[in-house]
């Protein structure tokens, strides 16, 4: 097994009580996008390049470059995700529940030479669904 091309994933999984049409919703239009990730030129459609905007950093931009790489509507969402030279790409994938809906949320690709990419996802993913987790629990 060669450990230069293996890559590791960072998985958050967590469990939504609504509809999937409601989770989809948050994960595709560009305004609650805002409100859980970050500033956006998001559509909802096969191939579409846009950017997620943050506070610049010291050490970088800001800027995160995506291309959506697959749409299944209220199932599954993957987009491309490159900052700081790190490519990877970020899979949504609901599943309808008794309660609600469960997500799946995977980052895919991060070498093993990419530890602080990879700690930053960690943390950023659990941080990022504490927030659509606040946004989901408003009233319609």
């Amino acid at each position: 097994m060669n450990t230069d091309t293996e890559t590791r994933s960072v998985i958050v999984e967590r469990e939504f009580p609504c509809p999937p049409e409601k989770l989809w919703r948050a994960l595709t239009q560009p305004h609650l996008i805002e409100e859980w990730l970050m500033k956006n030129d998001f559509k909802p459609d096969m191939g579409h390049r846009f950017h997620l905007r943050m506070e610049p950093q010291q050490s970088w931009n800001g800027v995160i470059d995506c291309e959506v790489v697959e749409i299944d509507p209220n199932r599954t969402l993957s987009y491309t995700w490159a900052a700081m030279g790190v490519g990877t790409a970020v899979t949504f994938t609901l599943t309808p529940t008794a309660a609600g809906t469960h997500l799946r949320v995977e980052q895919s690709g991060f070498g093993r030479d990419q530890a602080q990419a990879y700690a930053g996802a960690t943390y950023g993913w659990k941080n990022f669904l504490g927030k659509l987790d606040q946004l989901l629990a408003r009233p319609d």
